[in-house]
């Protein structure tokens, strides 16, 4: 009985620990035509407040793109437990 629910703990757990959720959302289009470079940009922060100096801003993404007219702007949030989370803004243009 005693092993049974052990397993079931460690399943529990083991569950929890390696669920996440991810959601992309638009955040702003402009009028200039859908380019084919894509530029990213990335900051993880720990609990939430601890991101420790990273930039997912984007003039960032655009630059990493190689981007001078933005089309459209998304962003993209993966969460795991709300303990760490990611933010990534997705610029597409030319």
């Amino acid at each position: 009985m005693k092993n049974k629910f052990m397993t079931f703990m460690a399943l529990a757990a083991a569950g929890i620990f390696m669920s996440n959720c991810a959601l992309t959302l638009p955040v702003n289009a402009t009028s200039n035509p859908v380019g084919s470079k894509v530029g990213t940009a990335k900051a993880t922060g720990y609990l939430g407040i601890l991101f420790f100096d990273q930039d997912a801003s984007i003039a960032r993404a655009a630059k990493n793109g190689g981007i001078s007219k933005i089309s459209t702007v998304d962003i993209k949030q993966t969460s795991l437990l709300n303990l760490i989370v990611t933010y990534e803004t997705i610029v597409t243009g030319e």
